[in-house]
């Protein structure tokens, strides 16, 4: 089952933050579908198999790093964009991130215009 090409997968635990990346994303023409938890999110990511997932790092019974290995073991999410999302912003922070799989990592507070920037730029590079 191909991916499809517009829908987003956000994984964020607070509900303002996870309410504005729903807006700002289909305000730029994504779909999305949204979990308050780690657990919900791998989940919907087996069944609904978006094209992009954007994950904060901090949630509660699974974190956004522990989301992203699982993703990135699974073949049907493997090839998932991963845009990562933190206050945690120091070096090793970032670099644990990626190294879990993130294709990016963000720091809070978030710019709205940059998340969909760097979506649009993840998603173009994954095309086939």
């Amino acid at each position: 089952m191909p991916q499809p090409q517009n829908l987003i997968l956000i994984a964020e635990d607070d509900s303002d933050i996870r309410d504005l990346l729903t807006v700002t994303l289909e305000s730029a023409g994504f779909r999305t579908v949204a979990a308050k938890d780690g657990n919900t999110a791998a989940r919907i990511l087996k069944v609904a198999r978006p094209a992009g997932l954007i994950t904060d790092v901090r949630m509660p019974a699974l974190n956004g790093m522990e989301l992203t290995q699982i993703a990135r073991l699974d073949p049907a999410s493997r090839d998932t964009a991963i845009l990562m999302i933190s206050a945690n912003t120091h070096a090793h922070d970032i670099d644990a991130g990626l190294g879990a799989g993130a294709d990016r990592y963000l720091p809070k507070p978030l710019s709205p215009q940059r998340v969909v920037a760097e979506l649009r730029d993840l998603l173009e590079g994954k095309q086939p």
